[in-house]
């Protein structure tokens, strides 16, 4: 929806905005339908798609930055390695992966959410679904991914290398390497971890080690590629690295 027709607000404030009438009470039930309809159309779309790679960066991110050449790059290297790329469809740094990844001839995927201030999902998108939910959409992001490439981005970049480092610390998800891409803008964010939160004993050592931080496009997707193939290794045929 694009214009006059993108609503004034999301699904996701009214579910949450627990200001107004006490209509939830009956309205609420009605909402577990709508959000399993957002899983069940999720699994459809994506179960049959094979080996992928969520990438993650700004919406912010402008053609002409270098973040941009290096998303296409990116996207164009995963393919190359022979996976699909999943991005959260939008713009800046999300299109460059998708543009990489249509450029090079391999899937493109794209699962957008409703915003105020998004337009829809980028031309680059082969595949696309959208979502009113994070949660949902944030499922589909793990569940159909042998990991993430984490490019220089803001808040919503954050959430989801978080909640990723969250699930492998957790071993809610195992195998599932995390790459952040550009030293420059992730060495503050890990210096902090290293010495804030390491020093103060809210976090292990081995924390640390579950994220790689490079520069390198090749050694991005040489960390996947490397993570794959010892999962493959090592799991019994039948078997994935995600809880069902």
């Amino acid at each position: 929806m694009r214009r006059s027709k993108v609503p004034d607000e999301t699904t996701d404030q009214r579910l949450l905005d627990s200001r107004g009438p006490a209509d939830f009470v009956h309205t609420d039930p009605w909402r577990v339908m709508r959000i399993q309809s957002e899983f069940v159309e999720g699994f459809g779309a994506l179960a049959e798609l094979g080996p992928a790679v969520s990438v993650f960066g700004s919406a912010r991110t402008r053609p002409d930055d270098p973040t941009y050449a290096l998303g296409e790059r990116v996207g164009a290297a995963l393919v190359g390695a022979g996976y699909a790329v999943i991005t959260g469809g939008g713009p800046g740094a999300m299109e460059a992966a998708n543009k990489g990844a249509c450029e090079a001839g391999g899937t493109s995927v794209g699962l957008g959410i409703e915003l105020p201030f998004e337009t829809g999902l980028n031309e680059f998108v082969d595949l696309g679904v959208n979502f009113r939910y994070f949660f949902a959409r944030k499922t589909m992001f793990v569940k159909y991914a042998q990991g993430f490439i984490v490019l220089p981005g803001g808040f919503g970049t954050l959430d989801e290398l978080f909640e990723a480092i969250t699930l492998v610390q957790t071993q809610k998800v195992t195998s599932f390497p995390i790459v952040l891409m550009g030293t420059s803008y992730w060495q503050g964010l890990l210096d902090w971890l290293r010495q804030s939160a390491l020093s103060a004993g809210t976090i292990s050592a081995k924390d640390l080690d579950l994220v790689t931080l490079t520069d390198d496009v090749d050694e991005a997707v040489a960390a996947i590629v490397a993570s794959d193939r010892g999962r493959t290794k090592d799991t019994p045929a039948g078997t994935g690295t995600h809880p069902e």
